[in-house]
């Protein structure tokens, strides 16, 4: 047990690491790819030089990025097989097809018109050009829409029915893969790279402008960069408005360790500012949070859109207890009794099986019916304990919290670069301003991936909601084998994302260096 516990950490914290330095690259790729596209909308309209120069710089810094994201992407996907085989085969029918789509459709959609974009300069019409840098553009939105389904789709797996004789799950039901979770998740992701790309823009630019070289150039890459931002932040804020709607309906138990919230009320409050209780637990008296600053009915308005809606806590889900649009108490299934059903569900299953190979259809039948009665509540069956299904709720809090202050910030300083910018005096004679874009930069990515970090070990221990736990996921490989990949995959990753860096800023410093005509 303690070879599979071991075997399970290792292959958590590789898939994590994986993901982690995946997207340092992806955010940057869907949002510089339509910045450069509209630079170059600018360009072939105005016919200005100064567009080119701006369209072609900003292009180079994407191609150095997505060309690093893609080696990354590969990883990540080769680690299904590898690590997750047992998950890969319980849902390879739902699970890869929108992965299928997104190879064959937008990756080579991408892969043949960023050729063009790069080397189709005087080779083809300034249209066609444009028309490839705008597809390009398009394909790496397209190839995160189906990544993103997948994921979603293991948050709220629906449109699937489980097959007992094959012992895993089919697609009944393809377009039910875009479900409000999916639908949310994708604009969350790639407006949130929108956002991220207006400030990496501006930060770059106020580089050249402390450097005092290629002034104009910079002040037109901050107007785009910072009317591109701003409008990614707001549409980013309302996704995810829609994001935690959906969170709070079918994963509360998410929403609850967002919160560091065990006992829900009606009205619930926001916790602001807050620092959780360590010594807090779902079954014991003492109090959630050493200190709070809430925000009254906060949590039920972001939640439900209700002020006096119900929340439940992790107590409350635990033991099964919530309450109806009339304030009265209901009882839902508890998760003692959700490990019950699910453990009847797993023995039924095995009993499904010992019946097929005698050729008993009576007893087919009926385990069969009990089988799918218990389903819903399969993967709780592999829990001993209803501790084993509560996620890790600080570092969820944390995370959260780390995500909507950032976000804040960055809402605020796209204001204030819009209003400085077009007071070009002024940003160009107060350098601590320019300080304070360039050290944002980090800052933004800090806040992508805690928002990831949100959705992802929120859901835990599930890699698919209610159905499958990351202990019953893993590929039957020995754990010094996962530790041997973790270490050269965590190496490598270090070295590509050192050499993205080096490349960028020799990049930026060689063209300081430029004094345009």
């Amino acid at each position: 047990m303690s070879d599979l516990t071991s075997i399970v950490d290792w292959s958590r914290l590789q898939f994590a690491v994986t993901a982690i330095y995946h997207w340092l690259f992806v955010p940057l790729t869907l949002g510089l790819s339509v910045m450069v596209a509209i630079m170059e909308s600018i360009y072939l309209k105005t016919k200005s030089e100064r567009w080119l120069y701006a369209t072609k710089f900003w292009m180079r810094l994407f191609g150095i990025n997505f060309a690093i994201g893609v080696a990354t992407g590969i990883i990540l996907e080769f680690e299904f097989g590898t690590n997750w085989s047992n998950y890969s085969w319980f849902v390879g029918d739902i699970f890869g097809a929108p992965l299928a789509i997104e190879g064959i459709l937008a990756f080579f959609m991408e892969s043949t018109f960023v050729a063009v974009m790069f080397f189709g300069w005087n080779k083809v019409s300034p249209r066609f050009h444009l028309a490839s840098t705008w597809l390009t553009a398009l394909g790496a939105s397209i190839s995160a829409l189906w990544i993103l389904v997948a994921n979603a789709w293991m948050q709220y797996p629906v449109g699937m029915e489980f097959d007992p004789d094959q012992m895993r799950n089919v697609m009944d039901n393809f377009w039910a893969l875009f479900s409000g979770i999916a639908v949310n998740k994708f604009f969350h992701a790639v407006l949130s790279g929108w956002a991220l790309s207006g400030v990496f823009v501006i930060g770059v630019s106020c580089w050249f402008l402390w450097k005092k070289r290629n002034v104009e150039f910079a002040i037109r890459s901050i107007k785009v960069g910072a009317w591109f931002g701003l409008a990614g932040m707001l549409l980013t804020m309302y996704t995810g408005d829609g994001s935690a709607v959906e969170v709070t309906k079918h994963q509360p138990m998410k929403l609850a360790a967002m919160e560091g919230l065990y006992h829900g009320h009606q009205g619930q409050s926001l916790a602001a500012v807050a620092i959780l209780n360590p010594n807090k637990d779902w079954n014991n008296d003492e109090d959630e949070y050493l200190f709070e600053i809430a925000i009254p009915n906060g949590l039920s308005i972001l939640g439900r859109h209700d002020m006096d809606a119900f929340i439940p806590g992790i107590t409350d889900i635990i033991n099964g207890v919530d309450i109806d649009a009339n304030g009265d108490t209901i009882n839902t299934v508890s998760y003692q009794d959700r490990i019950a059903k699910g453990k009847l569900a797993q023995q039924a299953l095995k009993e499904y099986g010992e019946a097929r190979e005698a050729g008993d259809s009576a007893l087919m039948a009926s385990t069969l019916t009990t089988l799918r009665e218990n389903y819903p509540y399969f993967g709780y069956g592999y829990f001993k304990s209803v501790d084993e299904a509560i996620p890790p709720v600080g570092l969820t809090f944390t995370m959260f919290r780390v995500m909507v202050i950032l976000g804040s910030y960055f809402l605020a300083f796209f204001v204030i670069v819009l209003f400085l910018v077009y007071r070009t005096e002024l940003l160009q004679k107060k350098t601590w301003i320019q300080w304070i874009a360039m050290a944002s930069v980090p800052f933004m990515w800090i806040c992508s991936e805690a928002g990831w970090a949100v959705a992802e070990v929120g859901r835990q221990p599930w890699t698919v909601q209610d159905l499958l736990p990351t202990v019953a996921s893993v590929s039957a490989v020995p754990a010094t084998s996962v530790m041997v990949t973790f270490w050269l995959f965590a190496l490598i990753f270090t070295v590509l994302l050192v050499a993205e860096v080096s490349i960028m800023c020799r990049q930026i410093s060689k063209e300081s260096k430029k004094t345009l005509s």
